[in-house]
């Protein structure tokens, strides 16, 4: 974080606002792994380019809070966050969600090289970085939640990662605007469920959730 005390102290209120306008229940020690995991974002990013956005308040904003905006609608035990980056919405989930296994998946070895930094930082105990193409990691188990930010279309992201997902499994795919024309490239043995209309706290434009599931015939 900042060494500006003041800084630090509009980010937290920053941080906190969004938290209680998304309704969201979020302990001290919580908010604490949050603005902990934002510094060393900060930090890393100088050095390593993990993300393009580089204004702290904007990280909060379009990093944490929509990561965050999705957390009442994450189900299951064992989830994997595939082409994360440098652990998003992972870390911001695992962080909120400590009795859930989060899975971090990215090909990039200086992203997962954070990744394992970050996790040792923050204590995560119940999240594991994973350096693979997702197309080339076999599991030891399958997820009940397959979750996807920036990765990739939802029907190649679908393609690519359904040897990942158990049976009764879910698609969450974070999107901007409702992507149609991605949807309508969807495998017959998919389906849509459902699709969430998000509101973030300080993020312009549309965001949406997208559930997607095996059809009860494949």
């Amino acid at each position: 974080m900042p060494r500006n005390l003041q800084s630090e102290s509009a980010l937290r209120a920053q941080l906190e606002s969004g938290i209680e306008e998304l309704g969201i229940e979020c302990s001290p020690q919580q908010v604490d792994q949050l603005i902990d995991y934002v510094s060393l974002l900060i930090t890393w990013n100088s050095a390593y380019n993990l993300t393009a956005i580089r204004d702290p308040e904007q990280m909060i904003a379009l990093h944490i809070l929509d990561s965050l905006a999705i957390l009442p609608f994450v189900t299951g035990q064992h989830l994997i966050d595939v082409g994360t980056g440098p652990g998003l919405p992972g870390i911001p989930l695992a962080i909120m969600c400590p009795e859930k296994t989060f899975k971090l998946l990215d090909s990039n070895g200086k992203k997962t090289r954070f990744l394992f930094h970050a996790r040792c930082q923050l204590k995560l105990q119940n999240l594991t970085e994973i350096q693979s193409r997702v197309e080339q990691f076999i599991p030891e188990q399958t997820y009940d939640t397959v979750l996807s930010r920036a990765f990739t279309s939802a029907a190649e992201m679908v393609d690519k990662c359904k040897h990942l997902l158990s049976p009764d499994g879910r698609f969450l795919a974070m999107k901007g605007k409702f992507p149609q024309s991605e949807l309508s490239l969807l495998e017959k043995d998919y389906k849509v469920d459902v699709s969430h209309r998000l509101t973030v706290p300080g993020v312009e434009g549309e965001r949406h959730l997208i559930e997607i599931s095996k059809t009860q015939l494949a």
